[in-house]
C-alpha cells in the first residue's frame, strides 16, 4: 500500500532530515591581526581533522556493518519528491550607463529522497539556474545515518563551508545574496557543491550541541587543481539546536538561536576560512528578531574575483518579522550592510589589478506567506567600489514557492 502524506517546508535540506528521521570597515593593523590569528587557527584545526579524523571516520564504519545487517519489520521506507521556484523582475541602475529592466527564472529545482533501507538514503535535486539557462545536477549523494553523532555522505553535495552556502538562495533570509565579496566564496563545481566524502555529526555539550563535519573533496572539477580539497566546520548552538546538516538563515520565530561557526577549507597551502554568527529571538505573537554576521578569508583559494588573489571582509545583517498577521502572512524587515577588500591582483605586462574596497548595503520587505515555502521580497541594494568597477543600484521584487510529498510504502 502507498500511502500520500504532506511534508512542508520543502527543499534538498527537508527531505534529508527526513530520511534521517528528525523532525526535521578596519584598519590594516587590525586585518593583520586578524590575518595571523586565522593563520594559526586553520593550521591547528587542519592538523587535528587530518590526523583523527580519518581513524575515527574507519571506526564508525566498522561499528556501523552490523546494524545494515539487522533487519527491523517495523520499517517502512518513503519517498519524497518536490520542487521550488525562485522568480523575479529586477530594475538595474549603473553609474553612467543605461539601465535595465529583467524579469528573470532565477531557479526552478526538482527533488528526490527516499529510503534505501534504515540507515541508508539517497537524495538526488536538479537545478535551473537562469542566467546560465541551463540544468545541472544539484545534489547527487548517498547517505549513511547510523545516529545523530555519526553520518557519512557519498557523492554531490555542499562540502563544509559557511552558514550561508549552507542555507542556498531558497533558506536564506534576504534576497540579493552572494554578491556582497563575503557569502560562499568557497571553490565548487556548482551552486556550492562539490564531488566528495564527509563526516558529520551532532554532539551535546551540556546545554550546547557542537556540530561537526569533515570532508575530502575533488580539486580538479573545482578548481582545476588536481590535489584534494579538505574541509572542515564546527558549529555551536547554545540554545536551540538545529537538526541536520543543511541550514537556515532564519527560522521564522520558530527557535531561538545563538549559533557561531568555524568553517575552513585548504588545498595546496590555499586557504579559504569564515567564521559566522546567528541570533534569533523569538517575538511574542509568532514575530522574530534576528542578527546575522560573517567574516571571510579567502587566500588564493575561492573568493569572488579570480584576477586577485586575496580578499577579506565581513557583513552584519538585522531582521525583523512583524507579528501582526496581514492577510494570509506576515511582514519582515530586513537591512545589510557588507565590507570587503580585493587584494593582490594578479600582474602581466598589459594587464594591471589594483587593490580595490567593495561597499554593499541591502534593504527588504518580505511578506512570508508559508515561511520557505511562499514569500514575496522586495528588495533594494547600492553596490559601490572605490576603483576598478562602477557603482550601481537595483531594486526589485521577487517570489519563491516550494511544495513537496511523500509516499510511504507498507
Amino acid at each position: 500500500m502507498i500511502i500520500a502524506t504532506d511534508a512542508t517546508p520543502v527543499c534538498s535540506r527537508e527531505l534529508t532530515q527526513l530520511h534521517q528521521g528528525k523532525a526535521f570597515a578596519k584598519s590594516s593593523t587590525e586585518w593583520e591581526v586578524q590575518s595571523i590569528f586565522m593563520k594559526d587557527a586553520q593550521a591547528f584545526v587542519l592538523n587535528i581533522f587530518r590526523r583523527y579524523v580519518p581513524v575515527y571516520t574507519g571506526l564508525v564504519i566498522l561499528c556501523g556493518l552490523p546494524l545494515w545487517a539487522q533487519t527491523d519489520s517495523s520499517f517502512v521506507p518513503s519517498l519524497t519528491v518536490g520542487a521550488g521556484l525562485q522568480t523575479n523582475y529586477q530594475h538595474n541602475q549603473p553609474d553612467g550607463s543605461s539601465s535595465s529592466d529583467q524579469f528573470t527564472l532565477d531557479h526552478i529545482r526538482l527533488y528526490v529522497s527516499g529510503d534505501v533501507t534504515k540507515d541508508i538514503s539517497l537524495m538526488f535535486n536538479t537545478d535551473y539556474n537562469g542566467s546560465g539557462n541551463s540544468l545541472q545536477v544539484l545534489d547527487a549523494v548517498g547517505q549513511f545515518h547510523f545516529s545523530s553523532k555519526a553520518n557519512i555522505w557519498v557523492g554531490r553535495f555542499l562540502p563544509p563551508s559557511d552558514r550561508d552556502n549552507f542555507t542556498g538562495p531558497f533558506y536564506a533570509n534576504a534576497w540579493a545574496n552572494y554578491t556582497d565579496g563575503i557569502q560562499d566564496g568557497y571553490p565548487d563545481v556548482y551552486q556550492g557543491r562539490d564531488n566528495g566524502v564527509a563526516y558529520w555529526g551532532d554532539f551535546k555539550a551540556g546545554t550546547a550541541t557542537i556540530k561537526a563535519s569533515v570532508g575530502a573533496f575533488d580539486g580538479a572539477s573545482a578548481t582545476g587543481d588536481p590535489s584534494i580539497i579538505w574541509a572542515e566546520r564546527v558549529q555551536v548552538d547554545f540554545w536551540d539546536p538545529e537538526d541536520g546538516y543543511y541550514l537556515n538563515g532564519t527560522y521564522y520565530g520558530d527557535k531561538n538561536l545563538l549559533a557561531i561557526g568555524v568553517a575552513n577549507q585548504v588545498q595546496s597551502g590555499k586557504t579559504a576560512t569564515t567564521i559566522d554568527f546567528l541570533m534569533e529571538r523569538k517575538v511574542h505573537g509568532g514575530g522574530a528578531f534576528t542578527i546575522e554576521s560573517e567574516y571571510s578569508r579567502y587566500n588564493n583559494l575561492g573568493g569572488y574575483n579570480a584576477d586577485y588573489a586575496r580578499s577579506e571582509g565581513a557583513y552584519a545583517l538585522v531582521s525583523f518579522l512583524i507579528p501582526q498577521k496581514v492577510g494570509v502572512g506576515r511582514f519582515e524587515l530586513l537591512g545589510k550592510a557588507a565590507d570587503a577588500e580585493f587584494t593582490g591582483g594578479f600582474m602581466s605586462p598589459t594587464t594591471h589589478n589594483p587593490s580595490y574596497r567593495q561597499q554593499t548595503t541591502e534593504t527588504d520587505l518580505s511578506y512570508i506567506i508559508k515561511q520557505f515555502d511562499a514569500r514575496v521580497m522586495a528588495f533594494g541594494k547600492v553596490t559601490s567600489f572605490n576603483a576598478v568597477q562602477s557603482d550601481y543600484w537595483e531594486a526589485g521584487i521577487g517570489l519563491q514557492l516550494q511544495i513537496s510529498k511523500t509516499l510511504k510504502f507498507h
